[in-house]
Formats: C-alpha cells, structure tokens, sequence
C-alpha cells in the first residue's frame, strides 16, 4: 500500500472569495447584512413559491409603490419647503460594463475551447464529463424549480464556505481520501473503456 496523500495547506478562504464585502458577508463577519439577505431571500422564496403570488405583479406593485412614495414625497417637499428625496445618481458605469463584458467573453471563449476540444479533437475524456456534469444539471433541476435553486444557492453561498473556513482541515482530509478513491474508479473506466474506443483520425487524401 502506498503512502496516504498528505492533506493539502489551508487556504485563505476570505481571499478565494475576492477579499471584499462579499466575503467578509459570505463569512458571516457582517452579520446583520448576512441575516438580513437570508431572511429576504426565505420571505421571498416562501411568497412567490408557497402563497403562490406572481412574481411580475409583485414586482409592478412594488415599483409603483415606490413611484407613488417619491411623487408624493417630492410634492409635499415643494409646498412645505422640505428638501427633496434624497434620489442617488442611477446610472451604469462603462467600467462595470466593461468588467461585466470582459468576464462573459472569456466563459464564452472557454465553452468554445471546451465544444471544440470534444467535436475536432474527439477528445472522450471531456466529453463524458461534460455529458455527467450535464446529467447531474439536468437532474437536479427537474427535482427542483428555478426560483427554489436559487434559493438553495443563497443558503449553500452563507453556509459552505463558512463551514469549510471553520473545519478545513478535517474536509482536506475527507477529500483527499475522496479524491483518491475517485480516481483510482476513474483510471480502471479509462484502461477497461476509454482506451478500447477506436478513435478515427481524418487523413487528408492528396488529389493528383
């Protein structure tokens, strides 16, 4: 028997996650943002998935609240001489466009790399983890509809990298043991199956 895979080092987790407002309330180090946002998102998942209210009408009643909120404000301020509601400057920066663009153009080239690594280079490797990650999308999302899984992503974004910030050393442990059995099922799947599936490779014939 080999020697066991020594556990990786730890990881900064507030750096992974940017090292900004968002990881200091994904690390739950801003509290009351974090019970907050959860408390929303349950108040929202339970209003549009449980008392089965529609989302478009929810959002056009609460815009026109708002509206009717502010035209009301803004009159009494004229005629009672009160400052005007304090409105802030609503526009989009390029620069957060510009970030915004850069960041789909390069997802967009990986897709690319990875469709044409599958249909010129015939690569099966990828090719069956795309098919399984596909798969496992597929499935979870027929168990569960779109707003329930975004619900479940706020609730796993607040609680998985807290928990792995608290214990990361028993989870490197426990993945790495993972991560070697994995890979051993992987390497037998790849000599018994990958291997034995004849690849053609296209021949360029020469026209005299």
């Amino acid at each position: 028997m080999g020697a066991p895979t020594s556990p990786p080092h730890r990881v900064d987790v507030h750096r992974a996650l940017g090292g900004g407002s968002v990881a200091d309330l994904l690390l739950w180090k801003r509290w009351v943002a974090g019970i907050a946002l959860l408390l929303f998102s349950t108040a929202m998942w339970f209003l549009f998935e449980r008392a089965g209210y529609n989302l478009l009408s929810f959002a056009a009643n609460t815009m026109f609240l708002l509206v009717l909120i502010l035209f009301l404000w803004a009159k009494s301020a004229a005629l009672l001489n009160r400052p005007l509601p304090p409105l802030p400057d609503l526009e989009v920066s390029e620069n957060s466009v510009a970030k915004a663009a850069d960041v789909m153009v390069e997802w967009i080239n990986h897709g690319l790399s990875i469709a044409r690594e599958i249909t010129v280079n015939r690569n099966l490797k990828l090719f069956f983890q795309v098919a399984l990650g596909l798969w496992a999308i597929s499935y979870v999302g027929s168990l569960f509809n779109f707003l329930t899984l975004v619900y479940i992503g706020i609730v796993l974004a607040f609680s998985v990298p807290f928990v792995y910030d608290k214990y990361q050393d028993q989870i490197n442990t426990k993945l790495c043991v993972t991560h070697s059995v994995l890979q051993k099922q992987y390497k037998r799947f790849d000599e018994h199956i990958l291997k034995k599936i004849p690849v053609h490779t296209n021949k360029v014939k020469k026209i005299e």
